[in-house]
């Protein structure tokens, strides 16, 4: 009954609308003065409670928030920038350049710039390093590109914390689509309503080089096309494929960290909906699908993917309330895990061994049908100097569960599941500051 009634309710929010980003969503909206070079600062700190209290330490199904009872840094980020002035008509330009320090860089590293630097919690990473310019040519609205090392513009939730409207992160997230990008896209903006993105890359969470990426002689790209203006305004859809090869199998001939391709493929396709009903109501529907060919070695490779549906109400300029519910499925067990060593979410990019919290580590090829239901709040700090404008407090209620009774959490350090779901209570503090 509790997970027939789940199902319904996430079916029946699911029905209520559908996806939306601007390009480059990943980015901060532009300052009232675009050609202004920009230097801000941006702390988030959380913690995350568990009510089995894990003997792991572990929430499975998280990542970012992975550690049970136990107060984070999670990012002490510093970013340099200038924005695309979107109304630019002739040439434009622009940068960012982004880094941070804290227990979120575990998961966010590009392979083989600084991954293996530190084996703490907390640990330094260069999120994006990459120059932009808007041409006047093609389409009525000219091309934007983007060249470096970049955030993903796949999917609706993204690295820089007070971009998102919850603490937590989903499992599309976590498991259904790249973190960063090294390479060039371009967005050509054909007319007022349509969009198309085309891109070429090294492959996902990778940069250039043999210990940089896991497939370095293997071009990897994305394809897709946005939506804008629809429904007088308040549609827009973002619908993006990235497809190459993807995972990393180790060299026999050279030591634990030299890796090369498999040349085993991995495809992602990920359309986000966003539907503004009102000035202070948002709905947000993502639908995910990944396919990689290797899988656990099965015939067939493995696939997952699912939807999540987001409801938010902004009762004031202070307070917005935001529902959060998903389905994702992971049936070959392979996308979804967990990671009891700091380091081990890299080393299992890397292709290098390395314990693993999954329902798949003791059922082989056997994994789950996961759904998540999260009710958070975001609340505005008033009263703070003009420079710190944006600081919020975001307390969150999050219920886990597999839709089969499949035992996928509350790990024990015998990475063993012990349960079929989970509660978690979240909060945290993001504090940006405006250096100049």
């Amino acid at each position: 009954m509790k997970k027939t009634t789940f199902s319904a309710l996430l079916l029946a929010s699911t029905s209520l609308a559908m996806v939306s980003t601007a390009a480059f969503a990943d980015d901060a909206a532009p300052a009232a003065d675009p050609s202004a070079v920009k230097f801000g600062l941006l702390i988030e700190s959380g913690a995350t409670f568990n009510g089995s209290g894990p003997s792991s330490g572990n929430n499975f199904g998280q990542l970012l928030t992975d550690k049970a009872d136990q107060y984070v840094l999670n990012q002490a980020a510093l970013t340099l920038n200038r924005d695309l002035d979107p109304k630019a008509e002739g040439f434009d330009w622009g940068f960012k350049v982004q880094a941070f320090y804290g227990a979120d860089a575990r998961y966010t590293h590009f392979i083989g710039v600084f991954d293996h630097m530190s084996w703490d919690r907390n640990q330094f990473d260069l999120v994006e390093a990459n120059a932009l310019a808007h041409l006047p040519v093609i389409g009525e609205g000219g091309v934007d590109l983007k060249i470096g090392s970049y955030s993903t513009p796949i999917g609706y939730e993204v690295i820089q914390s007070n971009l998102n409207p919850l603490y937590s992160h989903s499992y599309i997230f976590n498991f259904g689509i790249p973190l960063k990008n090294t390479g060039v896209v371009t967005v050509t903006h054909v007319n007022d309503l349509l969009d198309i993105w085309l891109s070429v890359d090294s492959g996902i969470n990778t940069t250039l080089g043999e210990r940089g990426t896991v497939n370095g002689h293997f071009a990897n790209g994305l394809a897709g096309f946005g939506l804008n203006g629809l429904l007088d305004g308040k549609l827009t859809v973002l619908a993006l494929s990235h497809f190459g090869p993807a995972d990393a199998k180790l060299r026999p001939d050279q030591p634990a960290g030299f890796i090369q391709a498999s040349h085993k493929g991995r495809y992602i396709g990920d359309s986000v909906i966003t539907y503004k009903a009102t000035d202070a109501l948002t709905f947000v529907t993502e639908l995910d699908y990944i396919r990689d060919d290797i899988g656990w070695g099965t015939a067939h490779g493995a696939t997952g993917g699912g939807g999540a549906q987001y409801i938010q109400y902004a009762l004031n300029d202070t307070v917005t309330l935001v529902a959060r519910g998903e389905i994702f499925a992971d049936p070959q067990g392979f996308f979804v895990a967990g990671f009891p060593n700091n380091n081990g979410f890299v080393d299992y990019e890397r292709g290098i061994s390395t314990p693993l919290f999954s329902p798949a580590t003791t059922n082989a090829n056997h994994g789950a049908t996961y759904g998540a239901l999260t009710l958070g709040t975001t609340i505005k700090v008033p009263g703070l100097p003009e420079r710190m404008d944006g600081t919020v407090i975001r307390p969150e209620i999050r219920y886990d569960t597999t839709t089969d009774g499949t035992k996928a959490f509350n790990y024990n350090k015998s990475t063993i599941a012990t349960d079929d779901h989970q509660f978690t209570f979240g909060i945290d503090l993001v504090v940006p500051v405006s250096i100049f």
